[in-house]
């Protein structure tokens, strides 16, 4: 049976005072609620914490007293977040994340760098200058590591968000005002066909030639979201409606359009060595290319450990000496 919910604390009710609750309100229940909210149900967010359900359902309560607000509606079959209980999860994740990284900074407080860096990377980012500022902060600090994890461009912003990623480099849609962003290059979406494709190897080709064909491409290519003007391309050619495959992953893509499934957008510098392979071959438009931006994106919030600190500040240093011509893919 589920509880009643806890009324709403007036506004004036000293037992409410925000200093009264930094000094009493248990981490682990912040910890229990961020699972609970990245769960679907109690006993879903029961089996990922090792608990039983009414502990988390008891946790629940306990800080839905503590802050005397209601933070999840429950009944059955639904379960969804409050107003309130939303702007708690936001402030939440980050608390976790930093309380998180306190074992790990401490344990690093010696004189030789050896932190861990965590990067979340959007696939296949192809940029000399970002692997030149990895080779030398490697040469520099031997002992650090480090791990790239890939993402959609989104998930990776929001482990930036959460502090669970020493910083991202992904595609950007909205500037988020919490995170801080630094364009790292600029690079050139063409669209391209593989060699059991009817098109492959011609080169007397017009956009026309292109329509009612199948395509291929990626889950953020729609008109709302971070690859617009590579849907706006597709439009122009006027590609089938129907799209035959889709990934978040540059390299499926890749796959599939390979394979035959249908014409698909791929960044031109990176098609390059296919291209050359006869894996791939390049279809109108030729010029006027979608350009599409990759940027660096950290939390400025976030305690970096000096390992994290330091890559990150040679690859902005890199950036601001190197022309955005030089940092441009066409």
């Amino acid at each position: 049976m589920i509880p009643p919910d806890p009324p709403d604390a007036p506004d004036n009710d000293p037992h409410f005072e925000p200093e009264r609750i930094a000094r009493e309100l248990d981490w682990n229940l912040l910890r229990t609620f961020v699972v609970l909210a990245d769960s679907r149900s109690v006993t879903e967010a029961a089996q990922r914490l090792r608990l039983k359900q009414p502990s988390v359902s008891a946790a629940l309560r306990r800080l839905e007293e503590r802050l005397g607000r209601k933070l999840v509606d429950r009944s059955p079959g639904h379960f969804a977040l409050t107003d309130a209980g939303r702007l708690l999860y936001r402030e939440a994740v980050e608390i976790n994340g930093s309380v998180l990284r306190l074992s790990t900074l401490v344990r690093e407080l010696t004189d030789e760098v050896q932190g861990h860096v965590k990067i979340c990377a959007a696939s296949h980012v192809v940029c000399p200058l970002l692997d030149q500022a990895l080779a030398e902060f490697h040469r520099a600090h031997p002992r650090a590591s480090l791990s790239i994890e890939v993402h959609s461009s989104a998930d990776a912003i929001a482990e930036v968000m959460a502090k669970r990623s020493s910083f991202a480099v992904c595609l950007v849609r909205d500037h988020n005002p919490r995170l801080e962003y630094r364009r790292l290059y600029r690079e050139f979406f063409g669209l391209f066909c593989g060699p059991a494709h009817p098109l492959f190897g011609r080169d007397d080709l017009s956009l026309a030639d292109l329509a009612g064909h199948a395509s291929v491409s990626f889950e953020t290519d729609r008109l709302q979201d971070v690859l617009r003007p590579v849907t706006l391309m597709r439009a122009q050619a006027e590609l089938g409606q129907r799209i035959t495959g889709i990934s978040s992953h540059l390299e499926e893509v890749r796959r599939m359009i390979i394979a035959g499934l249908g014409i698909g957008p791929l960044p031109v510098h990176v098609a390059a060595r296919d291209v050359r392979d006869g894996l791939l071959w390049q279809l109108p438009p030729y010029s006027d290319l979608p350009a599409i931006d990759v940027h660096v994106v950290w939390n400025s919030r976030a305690v970096k450990n000096r390992a994290e600190d330091l890559l990150l500040r040679g690859i902005l240093d890199a950036i601001e000496a190197t022309p955005m011509e030089a940092r441009t893919y066409r």
